[in-house]
């Protein structure tokens, strides 16, 4: 497959005059609604253009995919940072109608999970989890859609190891709750599309500083590699206008299991007088436990 950080759009212009006619409909109406193409079935596509399956099956082909599916995750990864949130309920329209919406989002999800889990790097994946182990001070940085995995992920592992700090937008400046990070430290940034800009311009700030960087993303595409010294992808592909987030979230989940079972009794005598705690002020409630 043809490496997707390739410009799709200029592949298409450059291939565009050996084309045949009816591939040429193809590449004019990708070129003008890529955002609805990247979701279209092969069959699908070729209706809208007016040409056979098949046509559409060699135009990928015909620009060095192995075949239609290749073409359409360039594309999709073509759109990710090119929706606007207007554009993406327009493509839900088109891609679920009310009776399929409930399926189609969770196979999605599914898809993003699978895809996940068959292209991480276990390597890079127990390395983050050593880095996290030894970290003198682990920041955390994650905004917008990203800022509820940042807060698991920060909660969690600030109860393992107790040297955790989720770096928020409020009242303090992101850069004050950064200022202080040094040799030894590690900074945990998660952002998918569209990235948000405030976490990557953090990101390459603590870096000047000779921090170590770990960057949750999508993939090779990310800004977040511009400053990362480990990279760990999960995939985000939406269906709708709404992120998806599942994937991410069990990424996270693998990285915090991962570091408890390191940590089994350190966290056991944690987790002893966390419930004792819990118990004298009634954190939880006890009705499922007495019935009552």
């Amino acid at each position: 497959m043809k490496d997707a950080r390739k410009d799709l759009m200029k592949l298409i212009s450059s291939s565009f005059s050996e084309l045949s006619k009816g591939q040429k409909l193809i590449a004019q109406f990708i070129t003008t609604h890529y955002d609805k193409a990247a979701f279209m079935t092969a069959a699908k596509l070729g209706e809208r253009v007016g040409v056979s399956e098949s046509t559409v099956v060699r135009f990928a082909i015909a620009l060095g995919y192995e075949g239609y599916p290749e073409l359409q995750r360039a594309l999709q990864e073509l759109i990710k940072t090119k929706l606007t949130t207007v554009q993406r309920i327009e493509m839900t329209s088109d891609y679920v109608n009310d009776n399929g919406v409930f399926r189609k989002i969770l196979r999605s999800d599914m898809d993003n999970i699978r895809v996940t889990l068959e292209e991480i790097d276990e390597e890079t994946y127990n390395r983050a989890v050593d880095l996290l182990l030894n970290g003198k001070r682990i920041y955390i940085v994650g905004l917008r859609t990203s800022t509820a995995l940042a807060d698991i992920m920060g909660f969690y592992l600030n109860l393992i190891l107790g040297n955790v700090r989720v770096v928020s937008q409020g009242i303090s400046d992101i850069y004050e709750q950064l200022i202080n990070v040094g040799e030894g430290d590690v900074v945990v940034a998660i952002s998918f599309p569209r990235y948000s800009r405030r976490t990557v311009e953090a990101m390459g700030f603590v870096k000047s500083k000779g921090v170590t960087t770990i960057a949750i993303t999508d993939g090779p595409l990310s800004p977040l590699l511009n400053y990362a010294d480990l990279s760990l992808y999960a995939k985000s592909n939406m269906a709708s206008f709404v992120d998806s987030l599942v994937a991410p979230l069990s990424l996270i989940n693998a990285l915090v299991i991962a570091v408890s079972l390191k940590q089994k009794n350190k966290i056991t005598d944690i987790f002893k007088g966390l419930e004792e705690v819990w118990g004298k002020y009634n954190v939880y409630s006890d009705k499922d436990r007495n019935g009552v």
